[in-house]
């Protein structure tokens, strides 16, 4: 059994969780994580404050185990989503993309706050907020990675904080692990290889598609939502790149589908807007339609759509072979973590 600073400090028996993959971490893979010894994570930006809630309670039902939500700081009721989390005393806070006013409140309940960061500057300044853990985001990852691999990423931002750490981007099995540990960081985050996992909820022909994808089977632009974001190539993404400039009409009008799936009046709807073009990201109108376009377009991937949807995927597709059970896949990694680390003696120099 591999302990860690994060097995300890969340309360889990391994240092794997599941990655908060907006709309496809339902509460099905998030309590499958959890069950299997690693921490699940709830994505709820795409989600409603009621909507929040009443999955936070699906997953109470069916594991418990500690689990998580995540949500982006700058994405529409994310206060009012947060709130939620804090009444229902969610065991982990995950956030991105804004300042964490509610550490405090968390901790009081005995929860702890992870904040995602791609550079070391980032890093410095959640330490000072005083977050519990961080999520370090490499290049690799699938969606909005940072610019910096994991290999150079974890050892530079280890070095400079005490803050444990979790390592994201490229991890899809055991060997990644150990690495992932030696190079600084107490766990590993992965979404892409519970993706292809047979609680997953997204179609066959996307998982299909991944599991014959090799590595470099991927796009990385900022053509599809407005932020460079890593993409599984495929027919529709291939399509899409060509006619980058043809789909204002389509970002529009996603635009308003995502308001009316929200629930958001137009007073909310324009406040959200304007929060997004002042927060870190500073999305212009224009990239927060394109957003939301993607949004739809995901939607369409996980429900198998292989003419119009587009999914999210790592650079760990070459590695990813087979669709088994999220246990199965928990398993396999702390067996082939531990024997690459009963390795590491034997080539030390003495």
């Amino acid at each position: 059994m591999l302990k860690t600073r994060i097995t300890e400090m969340v309360g889990i028996k391994h240092p794997v969780m599941l990655a908060g993959m907006n709309q496809v971490s339902d509460p099905g893979l998030v309590a499958a994580v959890s069950n299997a010894g690693g921490l699940g994570v709830l994505a709820v930006s795409a989600f409603t404050p009621e909507d929040t809630r009443r999955y936070i309670h699906e997953i109470k039902k069916l594991t418990d185990k500690p689990f998580g939500v995540n949500q982006a700081l700058v994405r529409p009721l994310a206060k009012e989503k947060i709130e939620v989390a804090i009444e229902e005393r969610v065991p982990v806070l995950c956030y991105s993309l804004g300042k964490p006013t509610f550490i405090e409140r968390v901790h009081a309940y005995g929860g702890k706050v992870f904040g995602a960061v791609t550079t070391s500057k980032h890093a410095a300044r959640a330490t000072q907020l005083g977050v519990d853990c961080m999520v370090v985001t490499g290049h690799e990852a699938a969606g909005h990675g940072g610019q910096v691999t994991s290999l150079v990423l974890l050892p530079i931002i280890s070095g400079v904080v005490k803050t444990p750490l979790i390592a994201s981007g490229g991890f899809f099995n055991g060997k990644g692990l150990a690495a992932a540990l030696m190079l600084g960081a107490d766990a590993i985050w992965m979404g892409t290889r519970f993706l292809v996992s047979q609680e997953c909820k997204v179609a066959a022909p996307f998982k299909a598609l991944i599991v014959k994808a090799m590595e470099e089977d991927t796009f990385y632009s900022a053509a599809f939502d407005g932020m460079p974001s890593r993409i599984l190539k495929s027919r529709a993404a291939e399509e899409y790149l060509k006619k980058r400039g043809a789909h204002v009409l389509n970002w529009l009008s996603s635009a308003m589908a995502v308001k009316r799936m929200m629930g958001l009046s137009w007073m909310e709807f324009i406040k959200a807007s304007r929060k997004m073009s002042r927060g870190e990201e500073r999305l212009r109108l224009f990239e927060q339609a394109q957003m939301a376009d993607f949004s739809m377009r995901l939607q369409k991937a996980i429900d198998g759509d292989a003419e119009n949807g587009i999914m999210p995927a790592g650079q760990s597709i070459g590695g990813i072979k087979d669709v088994p059970t999220c246990r199965e896949i928990v398993d396999r990694i702390i067996v082939e973590a531990e024997q690459e680390l009963d390795k590491v003696p034997k080539i030390r120099v003495s």
